[in-house]
C-alpha cells in the first residue's frame, strides 16, 4: 500500500469528525416533568395556564394545557418556548430589551417570535437544550416564575448530564 493512501485512510477518521456536531437533547421524560412542574406551580398559584417545551431546534416535544386555560394559551406557550431557544434569551428580557424604542425593537415582527414574559431557555451542561414557554397567568412576570419553577424542579437532571 502507497505510503500517501495510508496517511490518507489514517486521517480520514479524524476529518470526518471535524465534519460532525454532537449536541444533547432533552430526553421527553424530563421535559413532560419540567412541564408537569411548571403547570404545578401555576395552579398552587391559582393560575390555569398553557405550558410547552421545545427542543432546541424550536420543536414541540411536551404541551400540557390546564382544563379552563384560555385557548389562545397553546400558541402562546409554545412560541415563548420557540422565541426563548430561537433568541437564546428569556422572553421577560427579550420583552424589555424590544420596546418601542429599543435599536431591537425590529424583533419583534420576526414571524412566531413573541417577546412577553413566560419563556426561558433550558441549558444542561452550558449549552441550550430546549426552551419552556408558559402562558395564561395574570402577567408575563407570573408564567416566567412558573416556567422557572419547572426548570429548577429537573436542574439535578440536567447538571446529570440527564442519564436518570
Amino acid at each position: 500500500m502507497p505510503a500517501g493512501l495510508l496517511a490518507l485512510l489514517i486521517a480520514l477518521p479524524l476529518w470526518a469528525q471535524d465534519s460532525l456536531l454532537t449536541f444533547k437533547s432533552l430526553k421527553p421524560e424530563v421535559a413532560l416533568e419540567l412541564t408537569q412542574a411548571a403547570l404545578a406551580s401555576c395552579r398552587a398559584e391559582g393560575f390555569q395556564v398553557t405550558v410547552a417545551v421545545v427542543d432546541r431546534m424550536g420543536i414541540t416535544q411536551v404541551v400540557l394545557r390546564d382544563r379552563y386555560a384560555g385557548p389562545h394559551t397553546l400558541d402562546t406557550a409554545q412560541r415563548k418556548a420557540w422565541t426563548s431557544v430561537s433568541f437564546r434569551t428569556d422572553t421577560l428580557s427579550l420583552a424589555e430589551d424590544t420596546g418601542p424604542d429599543s435599536p431591537q425593537s425590529g424583533a419583534r415582527f420576526i414571524e412566531n417570535a413573541l417577546m412577553i414574559g413566560g419563556g426561558i431557555p433550558i441549558i444542561a451542561s452550558g449549552s441550550i437544550v430546549g426552551g419552556i414557554g408558559v402562558s395564561g397567568g395574570p402577567s408575563g412576570t407570573a408564567d416566567h416564575a412558573c416556567a422557572q419553577a419547572g426548570i429548577n424542579a429537573v436542574t439535578e437532571k440536567l447538571e446529570l448530564g440527564m442519564d436518570n
